[in-house]
């Protein structure tokens, strides 16, 4: 089983700009020296629910500030992003990282940033799959068109994966045979079917899907969801507020605390016992076993860094070896 960390670098009431990127930056190191397996930094534009407006760019910093583990966006917004653009610069990554460097990319939201980046609700309906497959040519073949070659050249297999959320995105998946990235919200029954439909639709291609969490570690259960239940509210419901519809149409966002008890009910909150059974049923009933888990739960470094050192202390070992 693979297990990562994945950055949001959400911004707490309190909190200025900067320190939650700096946290991730820590928490990054941390989860290298832990074992984990990759980072994944999220992208958001304009808002407190995550505090990073690039991901190809902290992915950078963050595999200087690192040697070992393998760094990944979660997403990179193809809506908003030229994709050539980002394939120089996933290319650039890949050699310079010398191969720890993951490309993640998605649709993205019907948000702001579609009218202030000038690129429009027409790309994101319906310009992600011809944005997807210019970025896989310019990736595989290493030309951007006859007469211009892409400079650096990626690697032949730089990885991809793609956020699934919809049948749409499924079958933009598994048309192209690219893993995918399942978010938070999907429980395991949701997970197995849509890996299921994926074998179907793709017979053979067998790629190891990835998806997302949250992570909170305590002595007990109890006080692991306790803390959870108290902390993550005061980022969600300021956060969720934050996204603006591309048309002004008003935005219906999820309830915080309802939310953050789906959160605690689906993903490994608790003892280091609780958290080693929750992913091992999660990988034995989805087929799922690469997990990158939210660490930055209560907004406090600290406790991030604590929960990161025990999940790779107590919970990794026991995975791995089952």
């Amino acid at each position: 089983m693979r297990l990562g960390v994945f950055l949001l670098a959400p911004r707490f009431p309190g909190q200025d700009t900067v320190a939650p990127l700096a946290a991730a930056v820590a928490a990054a190191v941390a989860a290298e020296a832990a074992g984990f397996d990759d980072v994944w930094v999220a992208e958001h534009h304009f808002m407190s629910y995550g505090g990073c407006p690039s991901a190809v760019t902290m992915a950078g910093y963050l595999l200087g500030a690192t040697r070992r583990i393998a760094v990944g966006t979660a997403v990179s917004v193809l809506s908003t992003t030229h994709p050539v653009a980002l394939a120089e610069q996933a290319a650039l990554l890949d050699r310079l990282s010398g191969g720890r460097f993951r490309l993640g990319v998605g649709r993205g939201g019907p948000w702001v940033e579609l009218a202030v980046f000038g690129t429009g609700e027409e790309r994101w309906e319906r310009g992600y799959p011809a944005a997807l497959d210019e970025l896989l040519a310019v990736l595989r073949t290493g030309r951007v068109r006859e007469d211009l070659e892409l400079v650096p050249r990626a690697r032949p297999d730089l990885p991809v994966i793609t956020a699934v959320t919809s049948e749409a995105g499924l079958r933009v998946a598994a048309e192209r045979r690219l893993p995918m990235l399942l978010g938070m919200h999907a429980d395991d029954e949701e997970k197995a079917a849509l890996t299921a439909r994926y074998a179907r639709l793709a017979p053979g291609a067998g790629p190891r899907h990835m998806s997302a969490g949250i992570a909170h570690v305590a002595d007990t259960t109890a006080e692991a969801v306790a803390t959870v239940r108290t902390a993550v509210p005061r980022w969600l419901g300021p956060g969720l507020a934050g996204y603006r519809r591309a048309d002004g149409a008003p935005n219906s966002p999820r309830d915080p605390a309802a939310y953050t008890e789906l959160l605690c009910r689906l993903h490994p909150v608790g003892s280091p016992e609780h958290c080693t059974a929750v992913l091992a049923a999660t990988a034995e009933r989805t087929g799922v076993d690469h997990v990158v888990l939210l660490v930055e739960t209560t907004g406090e470094l600290p406790r991030t860094l604590e929960t990161i050192a025990r999940l790779g202390a107590e919970v990794l070992p026991r995975l791995r070896s089952a």
